[in-house]
């Protein structure tokens, strides 16, 4: 039996590691380049304009919210609360001991070409959204299934990117989060992981069964605490080592490019794994042509659907550009990356280099932020793939087996290595019918955008 249980756990994280290092991340880049220059480069153009989109209404009047709808600023909080986790301070740290500080510009290379495959997911979920139980719904599984014309792979496309992300990100992936905390609090406090992973599941329990609005309300509410609290920590380690963040920011650029590379050898496998490493880090941090973050695009209430599309640029700077660098910065202007350290633990390093003591509570609150705004992001997006399946009957069984997966994750301290190997296999999955469909719906996206260029040239010709 321990045998047969080898061979599996051997297999999927052979498969696992293939299918990402070897066809997904590839798929990703060349989709995002490609929509980057179909679209005419919208991350770039509108950059200005996807900030004005964002914050423009935030602290203004609010316009009357359509029911079963989010506001656009609730969307993108809510799109954040499960780009911004444990991926942000562990990933990153992982790609700078993998491929050297050099992985960090690959990472906000990927993060642009991320931001038009974004814009892409979010345009062709709100085009395709549409009212179940009184609330919108979208997502991949809806743009699949409506967009693509032969309708039977369509079908079979999107119950395929259905039942992947549940398993991924609703069971699979809130346990791996839930370990997260549960680890990271056991080791500031000593506290007893299990009983932190039933008061995550109580706390988990009653944000989801408020619906829609409450989880809306929780991610307006805490995700911009959460990311200005960790900013704040941040520029603090950099002003107490101001002296490392000309040489940290130096480092980045030079060893991307580093001319010894050329030379081949060793020293040319460095660089093959910075380019990898901070690619891979960057989309699994931001999600981008994943299919996650659609979910809670699709819902925003706004004018135009490219409004919300370039919303979610925003999510992409704030998640890969912000809150990624800030941890590459805090981890190279320390040192903690030369210690010889893996994953959290090189964060938890600088942080306790600036801090000391203090430094390791700091990043275990953090921590439970991310994660646990992770969590309900999650579960909100298994929820709609829910909803597309199973209808409004679904939902109460799959609560208790997110909440069953919260308190399991809290228990495991063996195997989790695994467990993270299976997220990462199923989120995989899902990547493959969202490709396709991106592809074969891009039109569709392009006109989406031309019309919101000619609706912002009619309105200016208005206005004179």
């Amino acid at each position: 039996m321990n045998s047969l249980a080898s061979y599996f756990v051997k297999n999927i994280t052979h498969l696992s590691d293939l299918m990402w290092s070897s066809v997904l991340l590839y798929i990703l880049i060349a989709v995002g380049i490609f929509y980057t220059f179909y679209l005419g480069f919208p991350q770039f153009r509108y950059f200005g304009t996807a900030f004005k989109e964002t914050f423009g209404g935030v602290f203004g009047k609010k316009e009357k919210e359509e029911a079963g709808t989010m506001s656009s600023f609730q969307a993108l909080a809510t799109a954040i609360a499960a780009q911004v986790g444990t991926g942000n301070v562990a990933g990153i740290a992982t790609a700078i001991m993998a491929g050297g500080p050099g992985a960090i510009f690959w990472m906000w290379m990927s993060a642009f070409a991320g931001m038009a495959t974004i814009f892409g997911e979010a345009v062709l979920a709100q085009k395709y959204r549409e009212v179940r139980d009184d609330n919108f719904v979208g997502g991949p599984a809806f743009y699949i299934s409506k967009g693509i014309k032969q309708k039977t792979l369509g079908k079979f496309l999107a119950g395929f990117f259905s039942v992947a992300i549940i398993i991924g990100l609703g069971f699979i992936g809130n346990l791996v989060q839930s370990n997260s905390i549960s680890a990271a609090v056991n080791e500031a406090t000593g506290i007893n992981p299990i009983i932190v992973g039933v008061l995550i599941a109580i706390a988990a329990a009653l944000v989801f069964m408020g619906g829609m609005k409450r989880i809306a309300n929780f991610a307006e509410l805490v995700v911009p605490f959460m990311a200005a609290l960790y900013i704040i920590g941040v520029i603090v380690v950099m002003v107490l080592y101001k002296e490392q963040v000309g040489p940290a920011f130096k480092s980045i650029f030079v060893e991307a490019f580093k001319p010894t590379s050329m030379m081949g050898g060793a020293i040319g496998v460095t660089v093959k794994q910075a380019i990898r490493y901070g690619v891979a880090r960057g989309l699994f941090s931001n999600e981008a042509g994943m299919g996650s973050t659609p979910h809670a695009h699709a819902v925003a209430n706004v004018k135009h659907p490219a409004e919300q599309g370039l919303v979610a640029i925003v999510g992409v700077v704030i998640d890969t550009l912000v809150v990624g660098t800030a941890t590459a910065m805090v981890i190279l202007v320390t040192g903690a990356h030369e210690k010889g350290l893996e994953g959290a633990l090189v964060t938890q390093e600088a942080f306790s280099s600036a801090f000391g003591t203090l430094g390791t509570s700091f990043l275990a609150l953090c921590l439970t932020f991310f994660a646990f705004t992770t969590i309900v992001g999650w579960y909100y997006f298994g929820e709609t793939n829910i909803r597309y399946l199973f209808g409004k009957k679904g939902l109460l069984p799959y609560r208790i087996i997110v909440i069953f997966f919260i308190v399991l994750g809290s228990s495991l301290t063996k195997k989790i290595d695994f467990v993270w190997t299976m997220s990462d296999f199923f989120n995989g999955l899902m990547v493959f019918p969202n490709m396709i469909a991106l592809l074969l719906l891009a039109p569709q996206a392009k006109r989406i955008l031309d019309s919101y260029k000619a609706h912002q040239l009619y309105n200016r010709e208005d206005l004179s």
